[in-house]
């Protein structure tokens, strides 16, 4: 059960969002789930990402739900004027085009701020202050450039992740920018401009590798050919042609592997009773435990794995996450896609005194929210028949 509206962590907290893709939305979906208002300033005719093809055709039903949206032409006079209007009632703006868009449209940090000084700006890009602040990133590009590619992919063939892990991150931080600032404000009654970053997450993510080669002084490998830290840490074929991840994380977890699965011989060997042995010993062993796994049934294996409290995990497919039991004991959030169909999809991973969150608002159509939020953010009837005139604002 979800928390009402009003008993939301953010209630009452005022956003606009000028955002595409993925990293700027999501800082708006986790504004947004937490209970605050976000309202998504999208281009007339909508949000392009909405018709994104492929590997993007989830990106706007993933990241934008609990928003109101509103439709702007933000380079001309009166949508300007609306937006600015918008943005001196906010508590905070999110955007993330490229550098220098937003002040180009009279909408960057120092422009609102004069108006609205109590304003947190948060701005998504490519990277932080330096020589490359002024280039456009990616979340594929920075994850080439920052080591995660070559970190995930094999020798000599670097490979992005498989989500947008970058886009997701970055966004997280920025949410993480956001409620420290709006802590500040609350002692100073302040705002101010706050930035996250692509290439500067991905050097974070990666940034335990970096540590690795200053402790070991040795180059890296991908971790498709690394040395693990465990011995027993590995994808294991079972006897009906699926297969199976376990993992063995220490010295009591290796004893009861060893009893679980009858491993006497294992057991009794001294020379592999501390981790460090039984990873400099595991080209050795780590076979007779393939063959005994090669002759187990996946779902056996997984039911005397789970009765000794031994880490393991299925190979899952994204799909296979819509019927898992553990998503769907209230992991998941219902929402109508543009065709019309229902299907359900991630929420955020938190709880609150136990409970969720929820959906409060499904995804907008473009535009859909214009005039209830012009009427609740302060503009009056005249106003609002003045922009329905200039076609600013949608009969």
């Amino acid at each position: 059960m979800s928390p009402s509206e009003t008993e939301l962590p953010l209630s009452g907290i005022r956003v606009v969002e000028f955002t595409h893709m993925v990293m700027g939305p999501v800082v708006g979906l986790i504004l947004a789930d937490l209970g605050a208002e976000v309202v998504k300033v999208e281009p007339p005719g909508g949000d392009k990402t909405r018709k994104l093809p492929g590997s993007g055709a989830g990106y706007f039903p993933m990241y934008n739900r609990n928003k109101r949206s509103m439709c702007l032409d933000t380079r001309s006079p009166a949508g300007r004027e609306v937006a600015l209007r918008m943005c001196a009632r906010a508590d905070i703006v999110i955007e993330n085009f490229r550098p220098g868009a937003m002040d180009e449209r009279g909408l960057g940090y120092d422009q609102l701020a004069a108006e609205n000084p109590g304003l947190i700006y948060c701005s998504l890009k490519g990277f932080l202050a330096g020589p490359y602040q002024h280039r456009t990133a990616l979340d594929e590009l920075t994850q080439m450039m920052g080591g995660l590619a070559f970190m995930t992919g094999q020798p000599g063939k670097p490979m992005r992740a498989g989500a947008s892990v970058i886009d997701v991150s970055g966004g997280m931080f920025g949410v993480i920018a956001i409620l420290a600032a709006l802590e500040q404000r609350r002692r100073s009654g302040t705002g101010q401009y706050v930035q996250s970053s692509l290439f500067e997450t991905t050097s974070f993510l990666v940034g335990q590798h970096m540590a690795q080669h200053a402790v070991s002084g040795k180059a890296l490998q991908p971790m498709s050919v690394r040395t693990s830290a465990w011995a027993v840490y590995d994808i294991f074929e079972t006897a009906d042609d699926q297969q199976l991840f376990v993992a063995v994380v220490s010295d009591t977890q290796w004893r009861q592997f060893c009893d679980a699965f009858d491993f006497a011989e294992l057991a009794a060997d001294r020379g592999l009773d501390s981790n460090s042995q039984r990873v400099a010993r595991r080209d050795e062993f780590l076979p007779v435990i393939r063959a005994r796994f090669a002759g187990l049934h996946k779902q056996a294996l997984m039911d005397a794995l789970e009765h000794t409290g031994l880490p393991f995990a299925p190979i899952a497919r994204p799909e296979d996450l819509f019927e898992d039991p553990q998503l769907n004991a209230g992991g998941l959030v219902e929402v109508t896609l543009a065709d019309g169909r229902v299907t359900k999809l991630p929420a955020l991973p938190m709880a609150f005194g136990g409970q969720r969150m929820g959906l409060r608002r499904d995804l907008p159509q473009p535009g859909q929210d214009m005039a209830k939020v012009m009427q609740d953010w302060g503009f009056d009837g005249d106003e609002l028949s003045a922009l329905r005139a200039e076609g600013i604002l949608p009969d």
